[in-house]
């Protein structure tokens, strides 16, 4: 009689090795992921200019994404951002000065992280409003319904008990 090994028990050379690929190309896949965006025509030759032009572009917001930095998205609009980015270094600008600039063209919402000042708080505290607001609103209507009316009559009067036997009788019917 023939030893078989039990399903699953043991794995072949050939799983483990697909296995080992299909994580591999994974776990590729997941590191290149952030970088997809940049292409390879937008990267400036002196490392150090393109790292600054990077972590720049990790702060700015992709106006058509809207939820990824401009460094992500692969948007039209994000690469024309990140093209002026690029120009603005080689042309002598400093981090900030680039920053100010877009921002100027664009407004705070362009920041990922906008700055606390008077024009911003709807960014800053609109979310805690939302929440406490909805906390009050439901904090009052489960104590309306508590108090409510109904539930404060009292018995019925006789009138309404001859009612609602009729009612109850004409259902058994």
């Amino acid at each position: 009689m023939a030893h078989r090994p039990v399903a699953g028990r043991a794995m072949t050379r050939r799983r483990r090795s697909a296995l080992a690929s299909a994580c591999w190309l994974a776990s590729t896949l997941w590191l290149a992921g952030g970088a997809a965006a940049v292409e390879p025509d937008e990267v400036l030759a002196d490392p150090a200019m393109e790292e600054r032009a990077r972590e720049i572009s990790r702060d700015l917001r992709c106006l058509v994404c809207q939820n990824q930095s401009i460094d992500d998205s692969d948007a039209e609009l994000a690469r024309d951002l990140r093209v002026l980015v690029r120009e603005r270094l080689v042309a002598g600008d400093s981090d900030s000065q680039v920053i100010d600039y877009v921002v100027s063209r664009y407004g705070d919402f362009v920041l990922l992280r906008p700055p606390f000042k008077a024009t911003t708080y709807a960014l800053w505290f609109g979310p805690a409003a939302v929440l406490v607001i909805g906390g009050a609103a439901v904090l009052l209507f489960y104590r309306r319904r508590r108090t409510s009316p109904a539930a404060a009559d009292g018995p019925l009067t006789e009138d309404e008990q001859r009612r609602l036997a009729a009612l109850t009788k004409h259902d058994d019917g």
